[in-house]
């Protein structure tokens, strides 16, 4: 088969790809996530974000004392500690929290389950457990 056959072949079923998706712009390709920041620091805290469409709880947990890796201070299970919230459902959960100058891991759980460290963080320490965790320093 000669290039410029298999370049038809593969134009071709990129066509017959967009008739079935509708070809309505980007929405055959909603399974990419946006790239978000990192931790950013502000008035309000330091915002924590995270990616998960389909997601009905998320969580950053993390080795600060009021989180203690969402068992909280008192640790009680009374209430979801570090719950995100994604208030215009554009899948993007954010949280602020309040913390010091210091070094501090995190991960984010999604739906109790299924526990992720931060795609958008490059910085990262080795968890214990064969993965790792996500390393934010707050100056």
């Amino acid at each position: 088969m000669t290039r410029n056959n298999e370049v038809g072949r593969w134009v071709r079923g990129i066509a017959v790809v967009l008739l079935v998706t509708g070809a309505s712009g980007c929405s055959a390709l909603s399974f990419i996530n946006p790239r978000l920041p990192p931790p950013q620091n502000s008035e309000k805290g330091v915002l924590f974000r995270y990616h998960a469409a389909s997601a009905r709880v998320v969580q950053v947990a993390g080795n600060w004392p009021e989180n203690n890796w969402l068992a909280g201070q008192a640790q009680t299970g009374s209430f979801r500690i570090g719950e995100m919230t994604d208030d215009d459902k554009d899948g993007v959960w954010e949280r602020y929290e309040k913390l010091p100058p210091g070094r501090y891991q995190y991960k984010f759980r999604i739906d109790d389950v299924n526990w992720k460290d931060d795609p958008s963080n490059p910085q990262r320490a080795d968890d214990g457990f064969g993965g790792f965790n996500s390393l934010l320093i707050v100056k």
